[in-house]
């Protein structure tokens, strides 16, 4: 055991920020260091007096020249992205200090769950047969958010790891010293490395940065988890308990479609190959280490007899190796991998093999060879050694296969009927699928995919838009014969209002010949919310349907969406709707004897669905968890999650955690609140009140497109080289048209975050006149939904600021009467808002809960008002005709620095 000393998160930032100005003196001169410390007091200064630095901080930048409002902007940024590798080192050192500490398994593990549930009465063979079955998968999605470059992340992640190793007490000054020393090459680095991209992000660069996480925490973790909590099971539950398999990776890059042209057949390609290269690279490299490990001798152990079997067909007649079985029967294994990996991507990412071998033709073959070694081992005393060594490679290739990750199809519903009313006119069965209503449309569906003739005619000449989509069809069905049925499993429809748009790719798919996968109907704005129960039993009454979910073990998968519905409804109505949508689409699918399986389409800002997982999958309705999940992880937060193994191992354990409770919960434990009827009530009229609040301002009012357009970013963002995707659907100035994605990225850039919070304040109030306080705060009390929608909004305005908003609106406004009023409106419902969250949660402090992310806020904030005074400076001269270059990288830094200030920020 390895003791850390007693830094704090401020200690280490202390510590950063002055080798930062150290480097920032060396480079840039006593001047630029002098005007930057000069800054860092006036905003230090402010906060710490509790008043606005924002005045002063624009007396001091207001006529900056360019060159040292660029050194300025960069230092802020680099201290912002600083201060977070801190805090995330922190982090982890918490969570080994817990157990160094045998202070027991971390609370919200899986592990402490499982101990926790079985002492509560549940019968530990139910908990134990629900892990044999749990699913859990993030599917990693590549959006406009993830401002960060690679190169940037590689040296952050060396800087955590010099911060990690500076904390252990055992080090002595002069270690302590190195260390510093080669801290301050790194930081020297980041500030001679260029922050923004030369180019816009491709979709095959989004690929290679999202491999990335595989290499550094993926591969480890999801086993190194996996075995932790089979062992817990086994000593608390059911010693026949044996090698869980309880994460999924899925991945939507290089299959996401919708709205991105820059996805196509070849991108799906790509894709694939660039997966599966990653996986073979990984399975090789392990095996072909295991061949090096394993030396046990026949003279002194006795392998199995399917060992020494295993070892024979092995053709390798090296000398040395004649009486190490293990290690001839590893280099036949290798041999065979290295077959197949050269059979499916023409490529051995490996060293060469010692002779040929044939392919294995299923994963399933390879993972019983690792068996036959594991068993021989423990056959002969070697336990430890199958457990630490071959178990791991063995769950590795369950997990990960061929294949790395389950790659979705998504596209929009709009482009799906085009490319089918194409397709019937072409092959001459209707003249105009676009002009029947529904009913027509389902039957005529059901017609053609129950038709033994194909539709598809490669002589026609399709447009560009429906070849370009048989083509991705035809290039998933060839991924399928490949890699198996797990490599492309779930077609999404976004936009999904009727039962024909599951239809219809239904249609599409049978054509490509890929019929075993699950058509995903994703429900985004609040009417399709409303609608998605009806829809789901429409489906389910089709009989050819039900046959089609039949072969599929009765699995409807159904994704709900986060953002859209925000942007729609606002933040209540939003959540309201998909908590009342999941409700009623489980009980259809509990009258139609399916198996509901839910597709969470969550972002990283509250706005978009985000904040704790754990606590968002615990707050689901009773009986929509059912022992499975899937949920989307977005932009920055990939990296976030996933970079490090500790963060990436806590997180998937949290997640496995809460699926568990949840699942178990539903079972065994009352309703929520939000369920019966009074409660449903309560919650019912505030959601209307607050989506009343928020459309007569951001839809109804005719000027608020302008104030949106003026005081944020949003018309700039797009020159971020970030996401591959467009910011817009259409080329629209439209509130409607815009993504989710750089909406609520706007509105954190300014402060204002009001797709997190804005309408429940004043509509809490307006409803407690007619049903009273008592009986909101019973609702918060009894409801785990209602109360991780406060919770959220806490979060959320704890990063609002009002008075750097102001700034914004006073200097960048369109219509500085109609700013002022809408101003005065927010500045009513955040009041609002504020006393809420106090009454319901009996605290005067919005993070009263939440000590780490209010010491996170006190220490990050403070350098992000130099930061946010000079993004309306660059905004201003660029409006204002000066299209410098310098000024346009200026803007650019101030959007990477604040985004990455604020964290979860799109």
């Amino acid at each position: 055991m390895v003791a850390h000393d007693a830094n704090t998160t401020s200690d280490d930032i202390r510590l950063l920020g002055k080798l930062l100005g150290d480097v920032v003196r060396e480079q840039a001169g006593d001047d630029t260091f002098n005007l930057v410390e000069n800054v860092r007091r006036l905003a230090v200064d402010g906060r710490r007096a509790d008043f606005s630095s924002v005045e002063d901080l624009t007396t001091e930048l207001q006529s900056i020249d360019i060159d040292d409002a660029l050194h300025v902007i960069r230092a802020f940024g680099w201290l912002a992205l600083l201060a977070n590798t801190a805090e995330d080192v922190h982090a982890e050192r918490r969570r080994r200090s817990h157990l160094d500490a045998g202070d027991g398994h971390r609370p919200g593990s899986t592990a402490s769950a499982i101990e926790r549930l079985a002492s509560s009465g549940i019968p530990r063979q139910e908990i134990a047969s629900l892990l044999n079955t749990l699913s859990v998968t993030p599917v990693l999605t590549a959006h406009p958010t993830e401002v960060r470059r690679q190169t940037v992340l590689d040296v952050v992640d060396r800087i955590a790891n010099l911060l990690d190793r500076r904390s252990f007490r055992s080090e002595s000054p002069s270690v302590v010293a190195e260390v510093d020393d080669t801290l301050r090459l790194e930081i020297l680095t980041l500030w001679q490395t260029a922050v923004l991209r030369l180019s816009k992000l491709r979709v095959r660069d989004e690929i290679n940065e999202t491999l990335r996480h595989y290499r550094s925490s993926l591969f480890e973790v999801i086993p190194a988890l996996q075995a932790e909590v089979t062992a817990v099971a086994k000593a608390t539950l059911d010693p026949s308990v044996d090698s869980l398999h309880l994460v999924n990776m899925g991945s939507w890059i290089g299959g996401d479609r919708d709205g991105n042209p820059f996805v196509t057949a070849d991108v799906l390609r790509l894709a694939v190959q660039a997966n599966a290269s990653e996986a073979f690279a990984h399975h090789l490299a392990a095996v072909w280490q295991l061949s090096r490990d394993l030396s046990m001798s026949a003279r002194l152990v006795q392998p199995t007899n399917e060992l020494i079997a295993l070892a024979e067909r092995a053709q390798d007649d090296s000398v040395f190796r004649a009486d190490e079985p293990y290690r001839r029967a590893l280099k036949g294994m290798y041999a065979r991998l290295a077959a197949t990996s050269q059979l499916l991507i023409d490529d051995i990412p490996g060293n060469a093999p010692h002779t040929e071998l044939p392919a294995y033709e299923q994963v399933g073959e390879c993972i019983a060879d690792l068996t036959v070694v594991s068993e021989s081992l423990r056959s002969h005393g070697a336990d430890q050694i199958a457990d630490a060594k071959v178990e791991p490679v063995r769950a590795a290739l369950t997990t990960f296969g061929w294949h790395l990750c389950s790659l979705d199809l998504r596209q929009n519903s709009a482009v799906n009927e085009r490319v089918v009313d194409e397709l019937l006119r072409a092959s001459g069965i209707c003249d105009d699928y676009l002009g029947l209503g529904e009913a027509d449309r389902v039957e005529l569906l059901l017609s053609a995919i129950e038709s033994p003739e194909a539709l598809h005619d490669v002589q026609h000449g399709y447009s560009d838009e429906a070849a370009g989509e048989f083509d991705v069809y035809f290039a998933a069905a060839d991924a399928v014969r490949r890699f198996g049925a797990d490599v492309i499993r779930h077609l999404i429809i976004s936009m999904a209002k009727s039962a024909s748009d599951v239809l219809e790719v239904l249609l599409l798919a049978r054509e490509a010949g890929i019929g075993d996968v699950d058509i995903v109907p994703l429900f985004e704005t609040i009417d399709d919310l409303q609608n998605a129960p009806r829809i789901v039993d429409d489906l389910a009454r089709i009989p050819w349907y039900r046959h089609h979910l039949g072969q599929r073990g009765g699995v409807q998968e159904v994704m709900v969406g986060y953002s859209d519905s925000n942007k729609d409804g606002g933040y209540l109505r939003s959540q309201w709707s998909l908590f009342t949508a999941q409700h009623e689409i489980a009980e259809v699918a509990d009258r139609h004897g399916l198996v509901l399986r839910l597709f969470h389409g969550r972002g990283g800002t509250v706005g978009r669905g985000g904040g704790p997982a754990h606590d968002a999958i615990l707050a689901q309705p009773p009986g929509s968890v059912r022992g499975a999940i899937r949920i989307t992880e977005q932009g920055e937060m990939v990296a976030a999650k996933y970079s490090r193994p500790v963060t990436a191992y806590r997180n998937l354990d949290t997640l496995v955690a809460a699926t568990l409770i949840s699942s178990l919960r539903d079972a065994h434990d009352g309703n929520d609140v939000a369920e019966t009827p009074h409660g449903r009530a309560v919650i019912d009229a505030v959601a209307a009140s607050a989506m009343s609040n928020y459309r007569s301002l951001v839809y109804d009012d005719p000027k608020f497109t302008s104030f949106f357009r003026s005081v944020t970013p949003v018309g700039e963002i797009s020159s971020l080289n970030v996401g591959s995707r467009p910011a817009s659907r259409t080329a629209s100035n439209r509130i409607e048209d815009l993504r989710a994605i750089p909406w609520v990225f706007a509105w954190s850039q300014c402060r204002l975050s009001i797709p997190g919070w804005f309408g429940v304040g004043s509509a809490l109030t307006e409803v407690s006149t007619d049903v009273g306080v008592d009986a909101i705060t019973a609702v918060y009390e009894g409801s785990p939904f209602f109360r991780s929608v406060v919770s959220n909004m806490a979060m959320v305005l704890a990063k609002v600021d009002l008075e750097i908003a102001d700034h914004y609106v006073t200097n960048l406004a369109a219509d500085i009467e109609h700013a002022r009023d809408v101003m005065a409106r927010l500045r009513d419902d955040h009041r609002d808002a504020l006393r809420w969250v106090s009454v319901l949660t009996g605290s005067e402090d919005l993070l009263g809960d939440n000590p780490v992310l209010a010491r996170s806020i006190e220490n990050r904030f403070p350098y992000l008002d130099p930061l946010h005074v000079l993004q309306v400076e660059m905004l201003q001269r660029l409006r204002a005709g000066h299209d410098d270059e310098l000024v346009r990288r200026g803007l650019q830094l101030t959007l990477n620095a604040i985004a990455t200030g604020l964290r979860n920020s799109g």
